[in-house]
């Protein structure tokens, strides 16, 4: 059979570290998350900068868990992709800085991705027969975004909330339940 390809993906954009190896972009191979959210606990909230240096000291281990679950190795890597916005600059100069020295390191190409089209693009983890066009309502505790995907790769804002009532909904009955 042909070779499938096999994508190291790095993800640092707050307070979760997080790799995975993901093949020809439906089967996840692996998944390492390091949360903190036990570092920021104690300040009602994310603290940026200790965010990005607890960012730093793991980054590497996950990675390499992440690799070594998926049973491969680093040379089987065929590109690598880091969320390079939106999210924390500090936190987000970590991943990518990581990605661009292994991607290069590796010879492979280096994939940008923006964090919140990533959650819709998502939903081709779980449905391996979905295919555009479609709509995708992403809906977390900081924005509300309405996507009208008309290509894998090509998505577009059809709606979003200027602030995030959707979401912080969404967030306090998750902590009522």
């Amino acid at each position: 059979g042909k070779a499938l390809m096999k994508i190291l993906s790095i993800e640092s954009s707050c307070d979760e570290t997080a790799a995975a190896v993901v093949e020809d972009g439906r089967k996840v191979l692996s998944s390492v998350v390091d949360s903190q959210v036990a570092e920021h606990r104690q300040y009602g909230g994310v603290v940026p900068e200790i965010a990005s240096r607890a960012h730093a000291d793991v980054i590497s281990q996950v990675a390499d868990e992440a690799v070594k679950t998926a049973g491969i190795s680093l040379r089987d890597v065929d590109a690598v992709a880091v969320t390079n916005c939106p999210g924390l600059i500090g936190c987000l100069l970590v991943g990518t800085s990581f990605a661009k020295g292994l991607a290069s390191s590796l010879g492979v190409p280096l994939i940008p991705v923006d964090h919140i089209e990533a959650h819709a693009a998502a939903a081709y983890l779980d449905n391996r027969e979905l295919k555009p066009p479609f709509g995708a309502l992403v809906v977390s505790g900081g924005h509300t975004s309405l996507y009208d995907v008309t290509d894998h790769t090509v998505m577009k804002v059809a709606g979003e909330t200027r602030d995030d009532a959707a979401g912080e909904a969404f967030d306090k009955v998750g902590r009522i339940i």
